[in-house]
């Protein structure tokens, strides 16, 4: 097994990229879009396709990026790659409490400098228009409807991470494959509702640049993007115990 130092690089690097290119396509999205589409109060945030197809597209990307890191890194870290899972998997006694910190802190910085690094490649557009493809409530949407997606989405996805990757009883192949599709239909169903997170990671890179940068704080959304994911994790991690005990 690679050194404590080594796995928590590997997780730094592979959070890094997914906020790089999946936040990155989000931010994209509505760079592409801006001054071209009418605003209603459902589609602010919406590009050129309109509706699901942006998000699918914006879902797709972190799906892709996902499953690369997945198959580059996952046999060094695990490619966790989300505090969610991280927290879970402690919770349910398969990862030692100090390393979850140091994967934990890994994760929060390589966040942070992916969304740096898309701040470097694009430019203040980056900010003022894209806002770093920082995640928030849409417009209707309550506190506790974010929340409640955001649980129902990460749940989903903890639970088919337990299956293909963490249940070693009979593992199928393909697990980076079908966890970057899970992440994708996640993304694309619940995007337009609160932004679709599932990983307080995904979103606290874009949030601390964002705010750094001068662009829009968003940090009263920040407990949706925390509470949310955490709690879906753990809750698919106890239940796909409960249900697979022998």
């Amino acid at each position: 097994m690679a050194s404590l130092t080594n796995r928590s690089i590997a997780e730094g690097v592979g959070t890094l990229l997914l906020v790089y290119f999946g936040a990155g396509a989000a931010a994209i999205t509505l760079m592409i879009a801006h001054g071209t589409e009418p605003a209603t109060s459902f589609n602010i945030g919406i590009g050129q396709l309109g509706g699901l197809g942006d998000w699918f597209a914006i879902g797709m990307t972190f799906g892709i990026v996902i499953a690369a890191v997945i198959y580059a890194l996952g046999r060094v870290s695990g490619a966790h790659i989300n505090p969610a899972v991280t927290i879970a998997l402690w919770a349910t006694k398969r990862f030692p409490a100090g390393e979850a910190v140091a994967y934990i802190i890994a994760q929060c910085i390589g966040a942070a400098i992916g969304s740096l690094l898309f701040f470097f490649t694009i430019g203040m557009d980056a900010v003022t228009i894209g806002g770093l493809g920082a995640t928030a409530p849409f417009p209707g949407i309550g506190y506790g409807q974010a929340i409640l997606v955001e649980i129902i989405a990460t749940f989903v996805l903890m639970l088919v991470i337990m299956g293909v990757a963490v249940d070693k009883r009979d593992p199928p192949g393909f697990a980076g494959l079908i966890i970057g599709l899970t992440v994708a239909g996640m993304i694309t169903m619940a995007g337009n509702i609160s932004g679709a997170s599932l990983n307080p990671a995904r979103t606290f890179g874009p949030y601390v640049m964002d705010f750094l940068s001068g662009g829009p704080n968003l940090w009263i959304y920040f407990p949706i993007y925390l509470i949310g994911p955490v709690i879906g994790a753990v809750l698919a991690a106890v239940f796909y115990d409960r249900i697979t005990a022998e």
